[in-house]
C-alpha cells in the first residue's frame, strides 16, 4: 500500500496521503511508505528524528521506506525544490536503515528519482560526492518514477523502445555517476498512463501491456526487482485534468479494461 507523508518542522505530524493508510493493511499487505522532505529552511536535524521515529513506530507495518520524493525534480510540489535535499536524502537513508536494524524491523530502505532528460543536470554527480560508505551500505534499492507518453509524447509503436531507453539510461548512466552499482536493484515505483477526453480506456490497457512486459523482460539484465502502477483508482472520472484519471478503476471502483490486463500480467509475470 503506497502512502506519502510530508515532513516540515512546523508540521511534524502532517497527514498521510491517502488518509489513514494502515486501514488498508492486512492479508499480506504492508506499507510502501514515502517520507517527503518539505522543510523550507533545509534544516535536517528534525527531519532525521522524524525518519527514525517513523521506523520505530511503524517499522513492523512497513515493507519499503522511500526517503524523499523525486529529489531530482525541481518542481514546487516535489522534494527537488527543497533546499538541502541531497543532505536530507543521504542522511535520511542512513538513519532509516540504522534505526530499522536497531529495532529488528525488516524494512527495505531506498530513494527514488525521475529520468535525467537534462544533460546539464548535476544531481547524480553531487549525490555521488556526498554519499559515503554508510549510505551505500544502507541503500536497498533505487526507485524510478517515469510516465512515457504522458508528459512527453511517444510516437505510435515506439513505446517499448522508449521504456527500454529510459531504464537503460537510468541503470547504465545515472546510477553509476552516484557510485551505485548493479548490486542495488531498481524498482519502478510510479508508472502510469491516464485516460481522458483524448486518451481511451482501451489504449490504457494496451499501454499497460506494452510497458509491463517490457519492464519484466529487462528485470534480469538491469536488476529490476519491482513494478508499481500509478494508480489504482481515478481521482475524478468526470474530470478533464491530466491527473484526474490515472486509475485502473473509475472513481466508483468499476474496472477499466486495464484493470483486468494488469491483474493478468501480475499472475503471469510475478516470480
Amino acid at each position: 500500500m503506497r502512502a506519502y507523508q510530508p515532513y516540515a518542522k512546523d508540521a511534524p505530524d502532517a497527514a498521510f496521503t491517502p488518509a489513514e493508510p494502515t486501514r488498508y493493511l492486512g492479508e499480506g499487505r504492508k506499507l510502501d511508505l514515502v517520507l517527503q522532505f518539505r522543510e523550507p529552511s533545509g534544516e535536517v536535524d528534525g527531519w532525521l528524528e522524524f525518519v527514525r521515529k517513523t521506523v520505530r513506530d511503524q517499522g513492523a507495518r512497513i515493507a519499503t521506506l522511500q526517503i524523499c520524493e523525486e529529489p531530482n525534480a525541481d518542481l514546487p510540489v516535489l522534494d527537488g525544490s527543497t533546499p538541502n535535499v541531497l543532505q536530507a536524502l543521504v542522511r535520511g537513508v542512513t538513519a532509516a536503515k540504522e534505526e530499522a536494524r536497531s529495532c529488528g524491523h525488516d524494512v527495505a530502505v531506498g530513494f527514488n528519482a525521475v529520468p535525467a532528460f537534462d544533460a546539464g543536470s548535476t544531481f547524480w554527480r553531487e549525490l555521488g560526492a556526498l554519499a559515503d560508505d554508510r549510505f551505500h551500505e544502507a541503500l536497498d534499492y533505487v526507485g524510478l518514477d517515469f510516465f512515457p507518453d504522458v508528459f512527453r509524447p511517444v510516437a505510435a509503436g515506439q513505446l517499448p523502445d522508449a521504456v527500454r531507453a529510459v531504464l537503460r539510461q537510468f541503470r547504465d548512466v545515472s546510477l553509476p555517476q552516484a557510485g551505485i552499482g548493479t548490486s542495488v536493484p531498481v524498482r519502478v515505483c510510479e508508472n502510469g498512463w491516464p485516460t481522458g477526453p483524448d486518451r481511451s480506456e482501451e489504449r490504457q490497457a494496451e499501454v499497460v501491456e506494452d510497458v509491463v512486459r517490457t519492464v519484466a523482460a529487462l528485470r534480469d539484465e538491469l536488476a529490476v526487482s519491482g513494478y508499481s502502477f500509478f494508480d489504482l483508482r481515478d481521482a475524478d472520472s468526470a474530470g478533464t485534468g491530466l491527473f484526474d484519471r490515472f486509475g485502473l478503476l473509475r472513481d466508483d471502483c468499476t474496472p477499466k479494461p486495464a484493470f483486468e490486463t494488469y491483474r493478468r500480467l501480475i499472475q503471469e509475470l510475478t516470480v
